[in-house]
């Protein structure tokens, strides 16, 4: 609303240059010159760092009277524009002597896409104050407008309105909308001050402020954020008023203070930095004297990247929380922290600074969360540090090389928590420290043909341990250095067929795609190597194709004479290339028998055949999509892994998904000597039903229901409702009950009312939504970013 006396100021300073200035005409020598063609722009353009003096005005009107005292008459339509605004009236007079400015009849004011009316319009651009009655204003920044009975303008920078209405509604009838005695606005401080601010929703006061301050353009600006608030099982009724302080252009911070009723108050803060050459951010939380757990709790973490140059960057990610159950006891709803067990953390370098090589150092820790309900969970190793140089080159000659090479030390981390029943493992290291030298160097001859391809390729893996055995009892006779040199041999090869199909009575491609892949890897004895970080692979249909049944970091690499033979075959439509189905076969076969296994003791695999890998994918109609992917044993019949679902999406805002996950304990198919035990199966057998429906013109119902069957016992439940109004606003209500260990559970619900073109009242539930429910979109259409053109004449 600045450009109520600012536009004027502008317009009315160059009435006398266009007078003088006469198209064709030269005003030095009075002589006509040839003027540069006007250019057709790419577009509408910003006029950045112009002067005012020097920026020219014209003006339009019925008559244009002019008299020997300086009085300037615009009559009948009577316009005034810049490059920047323009001013509008049904009469304009600018008296010259005294600087006073009339605009009389629907008068009209626009700038940056904002636009004042008001009946009379009143400045004086010597003294740069003035009034307008009954003004009525829409913001080009925000898209709201609103009214009100009086603006002075008090100086250039200050604009004070009486009783004034604001709404970011665009709807004749807004659903909300604010009502404030008094509203003074400092431009150079891109502040707004309301005093005894009242919203109003649906007619109905709901919210009062007797101080409010909030920004004038979408520049950030110091001040409380809109509250959340909330209620838990774990910490009761929840309340956060967050206030936000732009200390910089380049910094800010926010303070956010909670309140739960079970546990007392917390305080949290946030700090966020951006410099030319790094960027950052520090988070962290403390509560004094949890009532319920009788101790302070905290969290913090720190995340920094630097540019060093050179190629040379540097970075660290540390967190850490101040007991075993901090995210148990303060997930943040919609988050579900509750789930974390391991909190990573890292600082190092990276350089890039040559073609073909790359280089790291880096240092990672673990802080381990036990769950007391639960059995010990064995802590990550970590790694102080773990140097990390490749070297790739592809097509260099036909040829593709690639070598990785690392150097890790490797420490056992002792027991830090607070859990009693883990006491004992406190002051002990469960497993042996060391360091590690690998080097995996490769060399491809990619060919590649139109319909086929042969990729055979040699690589040779390089390891030597150096290693501190703890307990040594355990390890009787264990070397303290031992090296590991082993080549491995592959050939991948496949080929694509194509022909016209038919389905369900659509012209379609019908492809067909087998795929061999021979591995040929001698045999190392292995069973003195320590174990750091590898396990058995998932079998699946990339792992299938890989070099190694052991993923992670290669401290097992198993023999292998083996070809592994797949076949898939797609339908696609023939108009638009779309997979409407498509299915795929593999196995493993193998030429003799395993004999590395990843622990002592293990027993290693016999069998001539791998499970087979089944896959099938269905785009049955536009709408409905089914999946089924499974691995079973031919011979025992077994099912190992499976999972299934659907998806059905009928139109927007109606979706609806099922998913079925089971994955058999893999000791019980990968070791052959594995005993089941009850008391520490691993089997995971889990039901899914996810979805979004309307059940009227406005009330959307929307859920997801996981189910256990394992464990006997739902693991997280979802159910909410959500009611769009007829304009600018959306209100919801959502509750969450999920698993935070194996035997507690946590409830959650909130509401939240959103205002469009103000904000949410309450806990925003959107991230949750998007994260938990597959196809969910959200019931509000996107507000279009407002521009300086939106409503340029």
């Amino acid at each position: 609303m600045r450009l109520v006396w600012w536009t004027i100021l502008l317009a009315i300073a160059g009435v006398s240059a266009a007078q003088a200035q006469q198209p064709g005409v030269d005003t030095d020598t009075g002589t006509g010159s040839a003027k540069p063609q006007l250019r057709v722009a790419p577009n509408l353009q910003l006029h950045r760092n112009v002067e005012d003096d020097d920026i020219t005005s014209f003006m339009v009107g019925d008559k244009m009277e002019s008299d020997a005292d300086g009085l300037v008459k615009l009559t009948g339509k009577a316009e005034v524009r810049r490059i920047d605004s323009v001013v509008k009236g049904d009469y304009i007079d600018y008296q010259r002597s005294t600087g006073q400015v009339r605009v009389r009849g629907n008068g009209l004011i626009m700038r940056d896409a904002s636009i004042v009316t008001g009946p009379e319009l009143n400045y004086n651009i010597n003294s740069e104050t003035g009034e307008v009655n009954d003004p009525n204003f829409w913001l080009g920044a925000t898209g709201g407008g609103g009214k009100a009975t009086r603006a002075d303008i008090l100086s250039r920078d200050h604009m004070r309105l009486t009783d004034v209405t604001y709404s970011g509604c665009p709807c004749p009838d807004p659903a909300w909308y604010i009502k404030s005695s008094r509203v003074d606005l400092h431009y150079e401080d891109n502040e707004g001050i309301a005093r005894n601010g009242v919203l109003y929703f649906k007619k109905v006061p709901i919210l009062y402020s007797p101080y409010l301050t909030f920004p004038i353009r979408k520049e950030r600006k110091s001040g409380f954020l809109i509250p959340t608030y909330g209620t838990s099982s774990s910490g009761g009724i929840e309340v956060s008023t967050p206030y936000y302080f732009n200390l910089a252009p380049n910094y800010d911070a926010t303070l956010i203070p909670r309140y739960m009723a079970k546990r007392g108050a917390q305080l949290g803060a946030e700090f966020r930095y951006l410099g030319s050459g790094y960027t950052g951010q520090v988070f962290g939380t403390y509560l004094n004297n949890d009532k319920v757990a009788d101790k302070n709790r905290w969290y913090y973490s720190w995340q920094h990247r630097q540019r060093l140059g050179g190629g040379l960057s540097a970075s660290f990610d540390v967190r850490r929380v101040s007991d075993d159950d901090y995210f148990r006891d303060f997930s943040s709803l919609g988050l579900n922290e509750a789930t974390n067990t391991y909190l990573p953390s890292s600082a190092g370098l990276n350089w890039s600074g040559y073609k073909y090589f790359n280089a790291s150092l880096y240092a990672y820790t673990y802080q381990t969360l036990q769950d007391s309900t639960a059995n010990y969970l064995r802590p990550q190793y970590n790694k102080l540090p773990e140097l990390y140089v490749r070297g790739a080159r592809y097509n260099w000659g036909g040829f593709d090389v690639q070598s990785d090479n690392y150097a890790t030390r490797f420490e056992m981390p002792f027991y830090s928590g607070d859990i009693d029943k883990f006491s004992a493992f406190k002051d002990t290291r469960i497993a042996p420290n060391g360091t590690r030298f690998s080097s995996y160097t490769t060399v491809a001859y990619p060919i590649v043909r139109a319909g086929w391809y042969v990729t055979p390729k040699v690589g040779v893996h390089m390891s030597q341990y150096n290693t501190d055995w703890y307990p040594a009892r355990l390890y009787p006779g264990y070397p303290k250095t031992e090296s590991r040199v082993l080549p491995i041999m592959s050939i991948d090869s496949g080929m694509t067929f194509e022909r016209k199909a038919s389905l369900f009575g659509n012209d379609s491609i019908q492809t067909l795609e087998p795929r061999v892949y021979y591995l040929n890897v001698p045999y190392r004895d292995q069973s003195q190597l320590p174990v750091y970080d590898t396990g058995i692979a998932s079998f699946n249909f990339a792992q299938a194709f890989d070099e190694n049944i052991f993923s992670g970091g290669w401290d097992r690499i198993a023999e292998a004479n083996q070809v592994t033979v797949g076949l898939t075959t797609r339908w696609l439509d023939a108009d638009s290339g779309f997979e409407r189905l498509s299915l795929s076969a593999a196995q493993r076969i193998y030429f003799s028998d395993q004999r590395v296994t990843l622990g002592r003791g293990g027993k290693p695999r016999t069998d001539k055949k791998s499970d087979y890998l089944i896959g099938a994918n269905a785009a049955l109609t536009d709408t409905l999509n089914v999946r089924f992917d499974a691995q079973f044993n031919p011979e025992s019949r077994d099912r190992n892994r499976m999972t299934a679902g659907f998806r059905w999406e009928p139109k927007r805002l109606a979706s609806l998904s099922t998913s079925y996950r089971y994955e058999r304990d893999p000791r019980a198919y990968s070791d052959p000597g594995y005993v089941y035990n009850p008391l520490d199966d691993k089997t995971r057998e889990q039901v899914s039903v996810a979805g979004q429906w309307p059940l009227s013109k406005h009330v959307y119902a929307l859920g997801r229901y996981d189910y256990s069957l394992q464990e006997k016992r739902s693991t997280q439940s979802i159910f909410g409702l959500e009611y769009k109004g007829d304009c600018c606003w959306v209100g919801r209500v959502v509750m969450q009950r999920y698993a935070v260990s194996k035997e507690q559970v946590n409830t959650a619900m909130f509401f939240q009312l959103e205002l469009s073109g103000l904000g949410s009242l309450g806990t925003d539930p959107m991230r949750l939504l998007s994260d938990r429910i597959s196809s969910y979109r959200s019931i509000t259409p996107p507000v279009p970013e407002k521009t300086t053109f939106e409503r340029y004449e």
